[in-house]
């Protein structure tokens, strides 16, 4: 018996019977021989974390633009966070956590840079419109490793895709994340828009203090207990209608208090016009992308205008800017 079979036989010893076995799995869309070491779910995380998409996160905004100080949240700490509370709720569920963890790690690959004001760019100049979480999906299925993809398993491209609030992921594993993701950015941002000064603590609604807690540590800890104890043995996860409530409440609070203001936000009409002039230029211009993506128009077929997305949904905020200034900025004049 190799080790990833017996890792396989403890699964069935230990998890919970609503969890989603490793040896069970829909597979992957092309047949690959199992390795002797990781379950499927252990590859799939491990192809995630060496990817180039993953990287870039750190690189990509989460909330405030190009942060100057160094303790603000990017695309990939967020990432991280919701692995980590993700991890800790499967666990205690004795749900599978290998596949909790590549779904978090992957759920924002698609992320453009300049966070959702970058994604309302793209859509608004797209065809085909564009959301991240679909091109998070695209991204490892055909734009990581120049066109070959991640080929992940079925259950982890699930949980991608409907990680979203209106998603509806067919195992628990993927209804955690989609808990989580939201549980994470609603206390983290929180957290940030404390330190930028535009948001106190004493700001919150009492309602959501006393339903929750007084400050992100306590307000993590309720959240994540009440989904842990409303889920044991059940065959969903769940929240207590109570808090589920609570928590809608404090993420409308939010978006209007932080995720709209203009201290947060006075940047992003500049983002916005930025990727829109990008994608203008490199439609009219597309022997100027890189020769992968040009393959992928001409050996694979899909579409220039969708292909122009994918090459500047992957750029990092900086780099994005970079291109901007090459090619819309007059250079100093060497000799």
């Amino acid at each position: 018996m190799t080790i990833r079979e017996q890792a396989e036989q403890r699964e069935l010893e230990y998890f919970s019977p609503f969890a989603s076995f490793s040896r069970d799995s829909k597979g992957r869309e092309r047949y690959e021989e199992p390795c002797d070491i990781r379950t499927v779910y252990q590859r799939d995380r491990d192809r995630i974390l060496h990817s180039k998409s993953f990287r870039r996160l750190k690189h990509k905004t989460q909330v405030f633009l190009s942060p100057q100080g160094d303790h603000y949240r990017t695309r990939l700490t967020h990432t991280l966070e919701v692995s980590q509370l993700a991890r800790t709720i499967a666990k205690a569920l004795r749900l599978n956590d290998d596949l909790v963890d590549a779904i978090a790690l992957g759920h924002d690959l698609g992320h453009t840079p300049f966070g959702h004001a970058g994604e309302r760019a793209l859509d608004s100049v797209c065809p085909y419109g564009f959301a991240h979480f679909e091109q998070s999906v695209r991204v490892v299925k055909l734009l990581e490793k120049k066109g070959a993809g991640l080929n992940l398993t079925w259950e982890v491209r699930d949980g991608i895709l409907n990680h979203r609030t209106s998603g509806t992921p067919h195992t628990l594993e993927g209804q955690i994340v989609r808990f989580c993701d939201k549980i994470a950015y609603i206390n983290h941002d929180i957290d940030d828009a404390e330190r930028a000064g535009i948001l106190k603590e004493e700001d919150i609604p009492v309602i959501y203090r006393q339903a929750m807690g007084y400050s992100t540590r306590e307000r993590l800890n309720t959240l994540i207990h009440d989904v842990i104890y409303n889920s044991q043995d059940e065959p969903q996860i769940v929240m207590s209608s109570g808090m589920e409530q609570a928590m809608q409440g404090l993420r409308k609070f939010m978006f209007s208090n932080v995720y709209g203001n203009p201290s947060a936000k006075g940047e992003e009409k500049k983002a916005i016009r930025l990727l829109q002039e990008l994608y203008d230029y490199y439609v009219h211009h597309i022997e100027l992308l890189p020769a992968e993506y040009i393959d992928l128009i001409e050996n694979r077929g899909e579409e220039e205008e969708r292909v122009v997305c994918d090459y500047i949904a992957g750029m990092t905020d900086q780099y994005s800017v970079q291109k901007f200034s090459e090619l819309f900025i007059p250079k100093a004049w060497q000799y």
